[in-house]
């Protein structure tokens, strides 16, 4: 990876794409991003859009509409092209209808001689990532998806408000699938090195109350998608936020530990499955997934998520 020039290739410029371009943007992220879309128009006006906000910002990116040729020396390409989820609509109640999509993105991105990282946020996230990689013939250690980044961080953020305490003090991890499966395991749960379970007990949270909230605050987690999308039609600014979190740790070289989609290949006992789980991130994708020491109770659960997925990826072959 070039350390003068950082290149990201995004192909999808609707909300989720553009909330992640605006984010680069921000943070200055990356020297080079290049829009892909098969909209053309859209790509060049919304690349117009930001080179406009350029002289407000400190970045010095350079930001234009391109093609799939433009991605032979990028070090990232960030999928977020599909179609929309529909209220009341399940993650994996899109498979079918974003994996053709990916098919027209995933081949000629290929050809064009890109070596670097797949990122893909498009959903089911961890099903469209195995189908990246399926398609690209890549490591699976080059093809990461969003996973359950995004979940983590609403996670942090309502146990950092339920216990009174900076959210960036939180080491709690929701894993599985990005989606219904999905679950917390609170047993690897900490404020700082206190475990979350035995500060229940401690100062004003009794341990019934707390672990009553506990379950409660998984459920919203699990189910803020939905409310977000019931309000306003999309998600959009989290995700953009969370994929330019593990943008910067890939371009940084970071080893950042994040819960993205990787492959497990006999972690946690499991294989051939893409799903949400910690894993240090450096320049070259995923360095290692980071297991856990799960509970019985919750390897079963990471077991049933993980065979989740297995039956919805077999029902498109």
């Amino acid at each position: 990876m070039r350390a003068d020039k950082r290149k990201v290739v995004l192909v999808g410029t609707g909300m989720v794409g553009m909330s992640y371009a605006y984010s680069l943007l921000n943070q200055n992220a990356c020297d080079e991003l290049v829009l892909i879309d098969v909209n053309k128009q859209r790509a060049e006006g919304e690349a117009m859009d930001l080179n406009h906000g350029l002289a407000f910002s400190s970045s010095n990116m350079k930001i234009y509409a391109g093609e799939y040729r433009d991605c032979k020396d990028a070090d990232i390409v960030v999928i977020c092209a599909g179609v929309a989820q529909k209220p009341g609509e399940t993650r994996l109640d899109l498979l079918k209808r974003n994996a053709a999509v990916f098919q027209s993105i995933v081949e000629p991105v290929s050809a064009s001689g890109f070596n670097g990282i797949f990122l893909v946020a498009t959903n089911p996230v961890d099903i469209m990532t195995r189908i990246t990689c399926e398609l690209s013939g890549f490591n699976p250690r080059r093809v990461l998806g969003s996973g359950t980044a995004l979940d983590t961080a609403r996670l942090r953020y309502l146990l950092g408000e339920y216990l009174e305490v900076d959210p960036r003090n939180v080491h709690a991890y929701v894993i599985g699938e990005h989606g219904d499966s999905e679950f917390v395991p609170w047993s690897q749960a900490m404020v700082a090195t206190k475990p979350i379970l035995e500060l229940c007990g401690d100062g004003g949270h009794s341990a019934p109350v707390c672990h009553d909230k506990l379950d409660e605050i998984e459920t919203e987690v699990r189910e803020a998608a939905y409310k977000i999308i019931e309000a306003k039609k999309a998600t959009y600014y989290g995700i953009g936020m969370a994929l330019t979190r593990i943008t910067k740790a890939i371009l940084g070289d970071e080893h950042s530990v994040l819960t993205v989609s990787a492959m497990l290949r006999g972690d946690y006992g499991q294989r051939d499955v893409f799903i949400g789980v910690p894993c240090i991130i450096n320049q070259n994708g995923i360095q290692k997934v980071l297991t856990l020491s799960l509970t019985d109770e919750e390897k079963e659960k990471l077991g049933q998520s993980c065979d989740t997925l297995r039956e919805s990826y077999e029902g498109i072959l």
